[in-house]
C-alpha cells in the first residue's frame, strides 16, 4: 500500500525490497587478526620472509572486512608476546602503522594469544556484532591437544568464529589446527576455516581465493584483487573510468607512434635518404634547380666571361701526361701569385688573346721547352723526385721535340719567303 500511494510500480518495488534485504544481509562483525611475530618469521622460504608476506595478507584481510561493511571493527595483537597493539577500530591504518613496527622475537604461544583475542571481542562496542578471530601461524604450535580441544568448546560456547592461515610449518601443525576448528564447527558447522598454505607461494594470492577473504555468497569484495584487470579498475565496478582510462591509454599511444615516425623522418632528412612522402615533392624542386641554372646561365652570357675549364680526369692520363698536367698548375699558380687573382689572370689573357696575341701555349713554350727550369720546377714540387725514372723520361721526351718544333717553325719561314718573292 505505502509503494502503491508512493506512486512506485511492483517491478521497482520488488527491486527495492531485493536491495533492502541485501543491505540487511550484510555481515556487521567485529574481528581480531592475531600475528605471529616469533623467531620462525625470519625464513626466507616466502619471499622476502615469512613476516613481510604476514604482513601483506593482513593489509587484505583488513580491506575486505573493513570494505565488505563500513561499520566492521577490525583489532591486532600478537601471538608470542600477547601485546594488543590495535583495539577494534574501523581505521585499517591504524593497524598497518602499528603492523609494520613488529619485529620477531621469542616462541608462538597459541593458546594465550586465543584468549587474548576473546577478551577484546568481549569488550567491543557494537554488541549486535558477530566475533571473529582470524590467526595467522608461521610456527610449530606447542600446544598440548587437549588444551586446544577445551579452548575451542570454550569459544563455541562464546559463538566466536575462528579462521586460521596455516603457512610455514604446515607439517608440523596442520593436525592439531584441524582438530581445534572441527571442535569448534561441530558436525554440521562452516563458520570456520582452515586455510593451509606451502611454501613457494604467495600468501596474499592464496587468501584471495579463500573464504576467510571472499563473501558469504562466494563473491570477491569489491576492491580486491584489482590488479587483475586492466588499468587495475574493474569494469564492472566502474565502466565510465574503466573506458576513460583506454580512451587516454588509445592516445597516449597514437602520440608516442606520430612522435617515433617525426624522429624517424628527420633523422633520414638529416641522413640524405628520401623518404616516400617526399618523393612527390621531387618535381618542382627539381623544376626550381633548372630555373637557377638558367638564370647563371643568363647572367653569365649577360657578362660574357669565360666559360669555366673542365677539368680533365688525371685517373685517365699517364704517368707522363700527369707530371706535365702537374708543372702547368704549378707555373699558373706562379703567374697567380705575381699577377693577382685567378679572375684578373683570366682577364688578361682574354684581353691578350682580343690584340693578336698568341695563345697560352706558345707564351709558355719557351719556358716548358728549357731543361734548366723544368728541373728547378721539379725540385720545388712536394713529392716528386727528379731523379727518378719516370722524371728522366719525360725530360728527354721534352728535349727530343724541340728540334721538330724548330725545324716546324723553319719551313714555316721559307714558306713565307717563297710567297713574298712571288708576290714581287
Amino acid at each position: 500500500l505505502h509503494f502503491a500511494l508512493s506512486g512506485f510500480s511492483i517491478t521497482q518495488a520488488q527491486q527495492f525490497h531485493g536491495i533492502l534485504s541485501q543491505d540487511l544481509k550484510m555481515v556487521l562483525e567485529s574481528t581480531v587478526i592475531c600475528i605471529d611475530n616469533s623467531e620462525f618469521m625470519r625464513n626466507g622460504d616466502f619471499i622476502p620472509n615469512r613476516l613481510q608476506v604476514q604482513q601483506d595478507a593482513v593489509n587484505l584481510v583488513c580491506q575486505s572486512k573493513t570494505r565488505s561493511n563500513p561499520e566492521n571493527n577490525v583489532g591486532l595483537i600478537t601471538l608470542s608476546s600477547g601485546e594488543v597493539l590495535v583495539t577494534l577500530t574501523t581505521d585499517s591504518g591504524k593497524i598497518m602503522s602499528k603492523l609494520h613496527n613488529v619485529q620477531p622475537k621469542g616462541y608462538l604461544n597459541f593458546s594465550v594469544g586465543v584468549k587474548i583475542a576473546h577478551l577484546c571481542l568481549k569488550h567491543r562496542q557494537g554488541k549486535n556484532h558477530k566475533m571473529r578471530l582470524i590467526v595467522f601461524v608461521g610456527s610449530p604450535v606447542t600446544d598440548d591437544e587437549k588444551e586446544l580441544v577445551k579452548l575451542a568448546k570454550r569459544l563455541k560456547k562464546e559463538k566466536v568464529n575462528v579462521d586460521i592461515v596455516n603457512f610455514g610449518q604446515e607439517a608440523d601443525s596442520t593436525e592439531k589446527l584441524s582438530t581445534f576448528l572441527n571442535t569448534i564447527n561441530g558436525k554440521e558447522g562452516t563458520s570456520c576455516h582452515l586455510v593451509t598454505v606451502p611454501a613457494g607461494t604467495v600468501l596474499s594470492d592464496a587468501l584471495l581465493s579463500s573464504p576467510i577473504v571472499m563473501g558469504e555468497d562466494g563473491s570477491v569484495v569489491p576492491g580486491l584483487g584489482s590488479s587483475d584487470f586492466e588499468f587495475g579498475v574493474d569494469p564492472t565496478q566502474d565502466p565510465e573510468l574503466a573506458l576513460a582510462l583506454r580512451v587516454s591509454m588509445e592516445e597516449q599511444r597514437q602520440r608516442q607512434e606520430e612522435e617515433s615516425r617525426q624522429a624517424a623522418t628527420a633523422s633520414m632528412e638529416e641522413m640524405g635518404v628520401t623518404t616516400p612522402s617526399d618523393t612527390p615533392s621531387a618535381k618542382p624542386a627539381e623544376g626550381g634547380d633548372e630555373e637557377a641554372l638558367l638564370e647563371r646561365a643568363l647572367q653569365m652570357s649577360r657578362n660574357e666571361g669565360p666559360a669555366p675549364r673542365a677539368m680533365p680526369d688525371v685517373t685517365a692520363m699517364s704517368e707522363e701526361e700527369q707530371i706535365a698536367y702537374a708543372m702547368q698548375l704549378s707555373m699558373q699558380s706562379q703567374g697567380v701569385a705575381a699577377g693577382g687573382s685567378a679572375e684578373d689572370v683570366a682577364m688578361m689573357e682574354s684581353d691578350d688573346k682580343d690584340e693578336g696575341m698568341p695563345e697560352e701555349g706558345d707564351d709558355y713554350s719557351d719556358v716548358i721547352n728549357d731543361p734548366a727550369f723544368l728541373q728547378s720546377v721539379l725540385e720545388n714540387l712536394p713529392g716528386v723526385d727528379p731523379g727518378s725514372d719516370a722524371i728522366r723520361h719525360a725530360m728527354d721526351m721534352l728535349t727530343q721535340s724541340q728540334p721538330d718544333d724548330d725545324d716546324d717553325d723553319d719551313e714555316d719561314d721559307d714558306q713565307a719567303k717563297d710567297k713574298d718573292k712571288e708576290k714581287k
